[in-house]
């Protein structure tokens, strides 16, 4: 880490993946005179040299780059960590937000943006990862074959240990520490604090299909998140 305005106060670490550099430097300026240290990729392949040469508490990636689709790279990133993503993009749509979610983004911020807004959401991000609220309860929640400890977010089912982003741990958690309770899409997203949802009620429909993939046998009959038709979601043990 570095340290933040030359005094002894120690930067959280960022990585940025984009190859607009005029953005960059924008960025950079602007986040270090909030507390974060930025570091500059400017495509996919030194993006993710970085990310495996250090740590960083996040990742702001550009969909946009030289060498390949950030998408992609999103993807490679979940597969080898659950370090929160979020999105730069110029693209706005629903449905391209919607894959990002769905290949692993905990966040989605369209181009052109106010850094101020960037820094908010970021700050989001990072409470969600574990410095507030829902990560304050350290109790282990066991069911048989499963077995989640919210103190190091480890998650085992059927034996084998999940990756899981910090918003599907968030999300999960709520669920599996009130079983058989039915949980609306909105109350969902006030309980897990999911603002940067944008209020699209289907980002919550991609968390929870993303969760199910992850620790259902079928999908498509699970046994654990079940949906209540017309009204929202609920855990059963």
């Amino acid at each position: 880490m570095c340290s933040a305005g030359g005094g002894l106060k120690m930067s959280t670490p960022i990585l940025l993946i984009d190859d607009d550099k005029k953005l960059g430097d924008l960025l950079k300026q602007y986040m270090e005179g909030h507390g974060y240290a930025l570091f500059i990729a400017n495509n996919a392949h030194e993006g993710l040299r970085l990310l495996r040469a250090q740590e960083f508490e996040a990742v702001l990636l550009d969909i946009m780059l030289p060498d390949g689709d950030g998408l992609e790279v999103c993807k490679k990133i979940r597969s080898e960590s659950p370090i929160p993503i979020l999105m730069l993009t110029a693209r706005g749509a629903d449905e391209d937000k919607i894959i990002g979610l769905e290949l692993g983004a905990d966040d989605y911020i369209a181009k052109p943006f106010n850094p101020r807004e960037l820094v908010a959401r970021l700050k989001a991000v990072l409470r969600r990862k574990g410095t507030t609220g829902w990560e304050k309860d350290s109790s282990v929640i066991e069911y048989p074959d499963f077995h989640l400890n919210p103190a190091n977010q480890k998650l085992v089912v059927r034996g084998n240990e999940l990756e899981l982003t910090s918003a599907e741990f968030k999300l999960l958690k709520v669920l599996c520490s009130n079983p058989g309770r039915v949980f609306t899409r909105e109350r969902l997203m006030d309980l897990v604090q999911n603002r940067d949802f944008d209020g699209i009620d289907r980002s919550i429909d991609v968390h929870i299909s993303r969760l199910r993939n992850k620790i259902e046998e079928d999908p498509k009959k699970p046994r654990w998140i079940k949906t209540v038709w017309g009204s929202g979601y609920r855990f059963e043990t």
